[in-house]
Parts: structure tokens; C-alpha cells; sequence
């Protein structure tokens, strides 16, 4: 099909409603004609430089408002007939049309609605560098089965409501590992089951916000942490990161009176930078003479390369200016969708009437089981054995990124995580870069989204711990003859 659309990645209206409106003006202009066949999501998606989701969920929004038709067997068609009120409009100008059925929508909602996908990843690339995905063909799953089964047969406490704060011996488990491997100090009271780490997110902005209200978060920093906050109608105020992490001079200088700040210090998202003792100790000082609160996210701190871990900023908080965000997503597998939070303990009634309010409470076989895998050493061993793969892995793309780019590359965060973010030398631009990449199968991420301030090009992200290290070498190497 040949067929000209264009899209602008910088305005509200998310990327699929522009295919959406395109394809439709098409139909309505007589460009696509009466029981046209289009192309697959897949092909059109390449050629249009989309993720395949995007497209997906174009042709289903056409699909039913009647311009499109599925024939089983054979593709996606153009209906033989219109609508009759469609062949009477007028075509549609994308940049006036109103959306008067979305009129009842709030503040948040309209957020919301402005936003693009925040995966910048396409997942069908056949080398995908998409950050935060564990290597889940190495997750022992017939253990897993193991332990799921053997609470099977208690249906009668797996068919009632529980506690909305989390299985009690969870709970208990949690702060027990927590105690050991980031010196966190709490109850089992103070641990918050929710359904991972973007709930606790959602679940603290909406307990602690209110418009108008300051937030200080790390820039560049976590998407999706930051339209938590201005989704609530906060204002934020991005703090500059260097390679010691947050800047807490810079922070210090300024006046706005900040409700919360938002920080990953033991592997700063996206740079990969590890937060020192002596400024961990300066950014505590600093919440209390300000009365600020701190949400400590701590997404991937098992994961250290060669250097012993920091205490986590709770386990140093004297004041209970800290609350503490982790998640078993990264170091199992992300659909497990188990989360927690570590809170003071006048936080815990609070919390939990949110969470009842939010979903009642987490499901509880997973939880059982997830208990078992932290009390019987499961889980500590998996860290270990997945410590050592990811380790190779991150040796690999940091040596293919030498080898194959050299002096050209500036590598951030090596020693920590499953990420890392490296800045090239390059005068291409980095929409160039990742639409040429997708086109040959490499699927690559900017950091260029996550900065508040002017965002730096140059900058990308790369997610190793789901590629082998073949697949590593193979699309630094297809990056390289890009950037050539």
C-alpha cells in the first residue's frame, strides 16, 4: 500500500488516534478504496516506524466504527460499504476535530490522555534493548509450579477477601530479607503489599499531593513516576544528576517548599549512578530541616557488579522521612505484579484504606507462594545465580560497545543493574537512529523522554538482561554500521 501518512510525535494527540485519523480521511477521501486490503500490523508498523500496539490498536478502534473489516484467513479489508452518516461528513481536519465525548474527564484523565506510550521499546524487534525485563527464560518455573500447587488445595482462605495491606507472612518474610540485604529496619506491620512498584507510586502521590504542590525528582528521571505526580496536578522541579547521583548542593539552592521528593539512589534511573554514604547522609539531613518526604524507590538493588551494597536510605532515616518502594518485577518476572511498600508506622492505617479503595487487595496464591520461595532460600538463590548471568551479559555489551564504537562511547552505571545508558558521539539525530534500527531489527531507547529540562541527545538506553550475549554483540554491531 502506498500510502503517505504523517505524524507528530510532539503533540498531545497519542499516536495511534493520528493513525486512526489518517487512515479514516483516507478511506473518506477515496484514497482507500472499497475492499482495499491493507497491510498487516506488522508490516505496517515497520514501514510507518510505529510499535506494533500502536497500529494494533488503530485497526481495532476502525474495526469497530465500521470503516474496517476483518476477513477470517485472509487480512484486514476496507468495508465494502460506509457508514451512511460517514459518507455525508465532512473530511476531518485532525487539528480541530473536537472530542466532545471526552468532556467528563478529569484533570488526571485529560493528563492521561495526552500522553504517548510510555514503553518507547517496540517488543517485536528481534533484538530488543528495552530496559527492565528480566531474563525470564532462566526463571525456575517448574519450581514455581512447585510451590503455587502445593496452595491449591487451601481454597477456602484463597477464596476469601484477606487483609488489603498483604498476607501477614509475606509481609513478615519481606522485612526479614530487607533486614539482611539492605539494612532496612521495620516491622512486618510496615510492609504493604501492593501490585508492584507503580502502585505504591500511584498510591503515595494521591496520599501526599495535592495541586499546586512542589515535587523534587532526579533529572533526567522515571516517567512513570513523574506523570504520578503531574497527572495529580503537581508542579515538579527536576534536580541535575551527575555521577554520584542527585546533586544535593544544587537541591539546597531551591526556594520552592517541596512536599516530596522522588529518588532511585541505588541505581539512578536512567544513568546508572550508585548515591554515596556521605551524600545519602546530606539528602536525610536536608528532608528533615526542610520537612520533606522522601520516596526511595529501590527498583533493581540486587543486582551490584564487584561492589558492596549501600544501605537503602530507610535503613539510615532516624526521622521517618523516608518511604521505601521495591518490587519483585525485575528480579522475577514482571507479570508476577507483586510490589511493596515499607512505611512509618503512622503511615500503615492510612495506606492501607488506600489500597482497599484502589483494588481491596492483592491476589493471594501468588503471595503464598512468593512467602515460601523468600522463607526456604529460594529466592536468594535465584539472585545469585541470576547476579552471575547478568554479570556476563553486562561484560558483553560493555565490551561490544567498545569494541565496535570505542572512544566514541561514554558508559554510565556499568556496575549496577540490568541497564546501562551510554552517550555516542554523534551528529545524527536520535529519531534517525532508532527508526533506522527498528527497520533493521534493533530496537532502541533515547533517554531524550526522560528529562524535564532540555533533554540531551546522543543518549540511549540499553536493557541487556533478556539478550544472549550473541544477540548483544549482533546489535551493538548493527548500531555501529548505523552510526557510520
Amino acid at each position: 500500500m502506498d500510502l503517505i501518512l504523517n505524524f507528530d510525535r510532539t503533540a498531545p494527540t497519542p499516536l495511534y488516534q493520528q493513525l486512526v485519523e489518517g487512515l479514516r480521511d483516507a478511506v473518506l477521501r477515496g484514497r482507500l478504496k472499497p475492499n482495499q486490503k491493507l497491510p498487516s500490523t506488522r508490516l505496517l508498523a515497520k514501514s510507518l516506524g510505529l510499535s506494533r500496539a500502536t497500529v494494533t490498536q488503530s485497526y481495532d478502534q476502525l474495526l469497530s466504527e465500521g470503516y474496517l473489516e476483518g476477513r477470517h484467513g485472509s487480512g484486514t479489508y476496507v468495508c465494502a460499504q460506509i457508514p451512511d452518516e460517514c459518507l455525508q461528513a465532512a473530511p476531518i481536519d485532525s487539528t480541530s476535530a473536537p472530542q466532545s465525548d471526552m468532556g467528563s474527564l478529569s484533570r488526571f484523565g485529560n493528563h492521561l490522555l495526552g500522553l504517548d506510550q510510555l514503553d518507547f521499546s517496540d517488543p517485536e524487534a528481534q533484538i530488543s534493548f528495552r530496559y527492565g525485563s528480566p531474563a525470564t527464560e532462566a526463571f525456575p518455573m517448574k519450581l514455581w509450579r512447585k510451590l503455587i500447587y502445593r496452595h491449591c488445595h487451601n481454597t477456602a482462605a484463597l477464596m476469601k477477601y484477606s487483609d488489603a495491606a498483604g498476607y501477614l507472612l509475606l509481609r513478615a518474610a519481606i522485612a526479614d530479607y530487607l533486614g539482611r540485604a539492605r539494612a532496612i529496619r521495620c516491622r512486618p506491620e510496615q510492609v504493604i503489599i501492593v501490585s508492584g512498584s507503580q502502585q505504591a507510586l500511584d498510591l503515595i502521590t494521591r496520599l501526599t499531593l495535592d495541586s499546586g504542590n512542589w515535587v523534587a525528582m532526579e533529572d533526567p528521571g522515571y516517567l512513570g513516576a513523574r506523570h504520578c505526580f503531574t497527572g495529580q496536578g503537581a508542579n515538579l522541579q527536576g534536580v541535575p544528576v551527575d555521577a554520584e547521583g542527585i546533586n544535593i548542593e544544587a537541591l539546597s539552592q531551591y526556594s520552592q517548599l517541596f512536599k516530596l521528593l522522588y529518588i532511585t539512589p541505588s541505581h539512578q534511573f536512567p544513568t546508572g549512578a550508585v548515591l554515596p554514604l556521605a551524600r545519602r547522609l546530606a539528602l536525610l539531613k536536608w528532608a528533615q530541616q526542610t520537612g520533606t518526604l522522601i520516596l526511595e524507590d529501590d527498583y533493581d538493588s540486587e543486582y551490584r557488579y564487584g561492589d558492596r551494597p549501600i544501605p537503602a536510605l530507610q535503613g539510615l532515616d532516624q526521622h521517618h522521612t523516608v518511604i521505601y518502594v521495591g518490587t519483585f518485577s525485575k528480579v522475577l518476572f514482571p507479570s508476577l505484579r507483586i510490589g511493596y511498600l515499607v512505611v512509618p508506622p503512622a503511615w500503615v492505617s492510612v495506606i492501607k484504606q488506600a489500597k482497599w479503595l484502589c483494588d481491596r487487595q492483592s491476589p493471594l496464591l501468588e503471595q503464598y507462594a512468593l512467602t515460601d520461595c523468600l522463607n526456604e532460600g529460594h529466592f536468594e538463590r535465584h539472585i545469585r545465580r541470576m547476579r552471575q548471568l547478568y554479570n556476563q551479559r553486562r561484560q558483553a555489551l560493555v565490551q561490544a560497545l567498545k569494541h565496535y564504537l570505542g572512544a566514541r562511547v561514554t558508559i554510565l552505571g556499568e556496575n549496577a543493574g540490568i541497564h546501562l545508558m551510554v552517550k555516542i558521539e554523534t551528529s545524527l539525530p536520535d529519531d534517525f537512529v532508532i527508526q533506522k534500527a527498528q527497520r533493521l531489527g534493533v530496537g532502541l531507547i533515547s533517554a531524550q523522554g526522560y528529562y524535564l529540562t532540555t533533554p540531551k541527545t546522543g543518549e540511549f538506553i540499553f536493557g541487556y538482561a533478556q539478550l544472549d550475549e550473541s544477540q548483544i554483540e549482533q546489535g551493538i554491531q548493527i548500531l555501529a554500521q548505523i552510526l557510520s
